[in-house]
């Protein structure tokens, strides 16, 4: 099956949705504001445009989706008024795989307009919003259309599975015991991957466009490092154990990898370089815990339960991918058991993800 098909998030509003079990991003959007608006305010400036046209790419479904998109928003008024200049027509492009849920994404845009009305006043707008399926693996704007993109959580995830894999028994990702072949054919795939979306981009975006990508990825050179590989090495334990209990296929486990690769800063940079058509304006490595209530976000002793709020998480980003494969009988067990591992995990260890993230401008 192909991973265009079945690669989405958990859609709607209910208990397992990414909508209400995506707090980690909706930490990390936050952590790379000021990197996003010190882009989107040296954008406004150098280019002054009339109309400008923001795309998000993998927004998903869900409080996340526009928050960003708002923000953006806000910062241009606010500099276009100390400015004195005149208003501006706002395009917003929310992209995402055919799969996603863009219809709670389409319920939430009346509120969406009339709150920013609300908050800038007679001035703002008009704003379009459109909903572009596909996926960024390819070109989907016209040329020269964009002036802004934005994309977070969502380069790690692949065009595919990487071929030549088959040796990678008992994992369900890199993993320390994956064999030097599996690392080089997902850093390949990566490659490619990446490559190609940069191509696609600098196509689309207007000279002197601004894109903030933030990508889950790794400090450390090894790309079989816990920083990036440990949550899913945690969960192929537990897939192995129902193997060993006869619940799960020996077969179907030794067929399933998860699509994704989660690069350095270093990697990053080079493929930047290698394909030429931007200048890096800010690379940098930041830290999130797992679970994200933890410190400030944690409204009460309820929610201190760290192993259920990261199988939560988890489960939402990836139970389309197992029920694709493995079906749906299987998953409330899987999760009730990586609840456990994770918890008790969490308790011994330092848990965190790694971002990487990389303000780019197109050259000329």
């Amino acid at each position: 099956m192909e991973m265009v098909e079945v690669l989405h998030m958990n859609g709607g509003m209910g208990e397992t949705s990414y909508a209400n079990n995506s707090l980690v991003q909706q930490k990390v959007i936050s952590m790379t504001k000021p990197i996003t608006e010190q882009a989107i305010v040296d954008l406004y400036c150098s280019t002054l445009p009339r109309r400008l046209c923001i795309a998000d790419l993998g927004c998903s479904s869900g409080p996340n989706t526009l928050l960003v998109v708002s923000e953006l928003i806000k910062t241009v008024e606010r500099i276009r008024k100390k400015l004195g200049h005149q208003s501006l027509e706002f395009h917003v492009c929310l992209n995402d795989l055919p799969g996603n849920d863009f219809n709670t994404i389409f319920k939430s845009l009346p509120s969406f307009q009339e709150k920013m009305r609300k908050q800038l006043g007679s001035s703002f707008g008009p704003c379009f919003v459109t909903g572009v399926p596909g996926s960024f693996y390819g070109r989907l704007f016209p040329t020269n259309n964009l002036h802004f993109i934005h994309s977070s959580y969502s380069l790690q995830w692949l065009s595919k599975v990487p071929e030549g894999i088959k040796g990678n028994k008992g994992n369900i990702y890199m993993a320390s015991t994956s064999p030097p072949s599996v690392l080089k054919a997902y850093y390949e795939q990566f490659q490619r991957d990446f490559s190609l979306f940069l191509k696609c981009r600098s196509e689309e975006l207007v000279v002197g466009g601004r894109m903030v990508l933030t990508i889950l990825g790794r400090k450390s050179e090894d790309p079989s490092s816990k920083e990036c590989c440990y949550i899913w090495e945690l969960l192929a334990i537990v897939l192995n154990e129902m193997v060993s209990e006869g619940i799960i296929e020996e077969e179907k486990m030794d067929s399933f990898n998860i699509p994704q690769y989660t690069p350095s800063p270093i990697e990053v940079k080079s493929e930047v370089q290698n394909e030429g058509s931007f200048a890096i304006d800010r690379l940098e490595a930041t830290e999130v815990n797992w679970n994200a209530y933890d410190n400030e976000f944690c409204p009460s002793e309820a929610f201190k339960d760290g192993g259920y709020n990261v199988a939560k998480c988890m489960r939402a980003v990836a139970e389309p991918l197992l029920v694709s494969h493995f079906g749906e009988i299987i998953i409330d067990e899987v999760f009730s058991r990586y609840r456990e591992i994770v918890a008790n995990r969490m308790s011994k260890e330092k848990t965190q993800f790694i971002n990487v993230v990389v303000s780019l401008t197109k050259n000329g």
